[in-house]
């Protein structure tokens, strides 16, 4: 990973955070994004001392997912820092108890976890590609499977019936995985690779990070003798992203450094289309019809 540069989306956190260790360590120049200009400075010394590299070796990018002219602010401080990307890694993510909105009007979840890393990732790609042999790491979940109607199109934003913060976290992590295999079919030969993957149940507080309520800390607490560690979740991220086994491996979901079988929706090919489409429309890359 020496004199590569590795872009992470919530790397001041969770397995992140790990992940931006791991490949500092290995060599590699990484950015992190982060919200809070302070969270993120305090995750830089973290990962700089755990590391053991200088501090020109890591950097902090601010992003905010839940605006889209903040997310275009961001693509454009990165396209200014960086004359080549070679990783990217798209993990920050979040779930809601309660129906939340994005500045943009956006469910939350959805806004944040899919149509955010839609935008950054596209505003990126042409400096990806230019960076070839490169590689996009979509972090996804086994979460997808839950659901089980697929992508709702008729009702993205969860505006009808009962909110259900979880169904809309397992849509979202869906839409993650769609994405990264579309893109991968849209990257095909140009020497840049896309996989989606599934961390495991990884013990962070991810969910208490964002508004779950007694419930997010009940399951928290209760599943944390089941969960695994921040490390051990980053893992296939890290290998996804750097190890010579993977190379020109493309549009697959990965659990455990291992080819993974993600739900039929997940391989849905004219929904992942689909997908794509209304996604450039509601981020405004393409005129709306």
């Amino acid at each position: 990973m020496q004199g590569k540069n590795v872009v992470i989306t919530g790397g001041n956190s969770g397995i992140g955070k790990e992940a931006a260790v791991a490949l500092a360590a290995m060599g590699a120049h990484v950015a992190i994004t982060a919200r809070n200009e302070q969270k993120g400075a305090a995750a830089r010394k973290e990962i700089i001392d755990r590391a053991g590299v200088t501090a020109d070796d890591v950097e902090v990018v601010p992003l905010d997912l839940a605006s889209l002219a903040a997310i275009r602010d961001s693509a454009a401080d990165m396209l200014g820092r960086f004359d080549h990307i070679d990783v990217l890694i798209d993990n920050a993510g979040g779930t809601h108890s309660k129906r939340n909105l994005t500045q943009d009007g956006f469910e939350m979840t959805f806004g944040v976890n899919h149509l955010g890393h839609f935008l950054l990732t596209n505003l990126l790609l042409d400096r990806i590609r230019a960076s070839a042999p490169a590689r996009i790491v979509v972090v996804a979940s086994g979460a997808h499977r839950g659901a089980r109607k697929g992508v709702v199109f008729d009702d993205l934003q969860f505006e009808h019936g009962r909110y259900r913060g979880f169904q809309q976290y397992c849509r979202s992590k869906l839409a993650n995985i769609q994405f990264a295999s579309e893109l991968a079919r849209r990257l095909d030969g140009t020497g840049v690779t896309v996989n989606s993957m599934h961390p495991g149940y990884v013990r962070t507080n991810f969910a208490l990070e964002g508004d779950t309520g007694a419930m997010g800390w009940l399951s928290h607490y209760l599943g944390a003798p089941f969960a695994i560690n921040a490390t051990s979740g980053a893992d296939t991220i890290v290998y996804l992203a750097s190890s010579p086994d993977v190379e020109g491996v493309t549009g697959q979901y990965f659990y455990k450094r291992a080819l993974g079988k993600p739900s039929s929706h997940a391989g849905n090919q004219a929904e992942a289309q689909r997908l794509w489409a209304v996604s450039e429309q509601l981020v405004g890359l393409a005129p709306v019809a």
